[in-house]
């Protein structure tokens, strides 16, 4: 039996209510508890416009309408020992069709990096497949770092390479690195069923040598593997105690060959949304980037993504194709936000693009 019409009225009502009240809270200054993040994540499809209009409140507070750009680098492409089950790029990957091939030259990554700064992205993301560098590898990466910074001093530079040591962590800070992703990908109970070459802990010392080297960390995770809401909920509040300053969220490419090639419909637009909203109000003043998997699962939603969420990558992943820059650009100003330009010699900032002034609180 369907209810009365004011019946409706009443609880969307309260919902609204609830959802805004959550993000007072926040912007307040006091943290969501577990079971707050748990209830955006199962909160209905009827809420959904509400839960995203408070989400959007709190990254209007702390980013505006701005949208900030990041341009993934692969540098390296397989040839990994992990058996990390949704990646490609594992030599226990059967079959897949990816592009493999050894650490690029400096010149090639020096190119790769000038299709950074065409794109208009702010941050430059070098990635590397492996365990973690050799020493000939770490050399090249700092060698290329260099020259980058040495031609675009205010592009961003945020390296990937693995599992690094506190020594590499250092060394790549002096190089000119800014920020290491290393992403948790999952939370600890869950580790095990990802991967079983190395631990969750090996991540997380990984990002503390990072921290302790003055490295800005970037760290986030994927859904879709076969998690339960309270393992989301897990890794969304470790990462809030690492701190970390960015965080991705992706959503799994089941790639054909890999282990987790079978885990197709384990997500909906719907509750891709909702994952950035938890993200949000979990991690209010970090970085929310809304990652690999958005054009396949986001789908024609992909646009509402950026309520929550204040980042992208442009362009392509890295074994997998993304919409293209002029389509980023032009679904972002087509929601009345901006895109983050940032002269990626001297660092000026356009008047036009600094974020407006903050939304008060409800």
């Amino acid at each position: 039996m369907s209810l009365p019409l004011t019946a409706v009225s009443d609880s969307a009502v309260f919902s609204s209510a609830r959802w805004h009240a959550l993000a007072d809270q926040v912007l307040a200054g006091t943290a969501v508890s577990r079971e707050d993040a748990l209830a955006v994540l199962r909160s209905e499809d009827l809420e959904l416009l509400d839960v995203l209009a408070a989400a959007y409140r709190i990254r209007h507070r702390y980013f505006g309408n701005v949208v900030k750009l990041n341009f993934l680098v692969n540098a390296k492409s397989g040839h990994c020992p992990e058996d990390c089950g949704y990646c490609s790029q594992s030599r226990f990957a059967k079959t897949t069709e990816i592009e493999r091939y050894k650490l690029n030259s400096r010149e090639e990554i020096l190119e790769k990096a000038e299709a950074c700064v065409a794109s208009g992205a702010t941050t430059c993301c070098l990635v590397i497949s492996g365990r973690g560098p050799t020493e000939k590898e770490m050399q090249r990466v700092e060698e290329a770092v260099r020259e980058v910074k040495a031609s675009y001093p205010a592009l961003k530079v945020c390296a990937c390479l693995g599992l690094l040591t506190p020594e590499q962590a250092v060394r790549l800070k002096d190089a000119g690195v800014e920020r290491l992703n290393h992403n948790l990908n999952t939370s600890q109970g869950f580790y095990d069923k990802v991967c079983t070459t190395h631990t969750y802990e090996d991540r997380v010392a990984t990002l503390e040598a990072a921290k302790h080297a003055g490295l800005s960390l970037c760290s986030g995770g994927i859904a879709g593997m076969g998690e339960s809401d309270e393992q989301l909920v897990e890794m969304a509040f470790a990462l809030a105690a690492l701190p970390v300053d960015s965080i991705p969220v992706n959503f799994l490419h089941a790639v054909p060959g890999t282990a987790m090639e079978h885990l197709t419909d384990t997500l909906t637009p719907r509750q891709c949304l909702r994952i950035l909203c938890m993200f949000r109000f979990t991690n209010p003043t970090r970085e929310v980037r809304v990652s690999g998997g958005r054009e396949l699962h986001l789908r024609t939603l992909q646009p509402m993504s950026l309520y929550p969420a204040n980042a992208i990558f442009a362009a392509d992943y890295l074994t997998t194709e993304g919409q293209s820059v002029a389509q980023d650009v032009a679904m972002i100003e087509e929601l009345g936000f901006t895109v983050e330009r940032v002269d990626p010699v001297d660092g000026d900032v356009p008047s036009s693009e600094t974020a407006p002034p903050p939304v008060a609180a409800r």
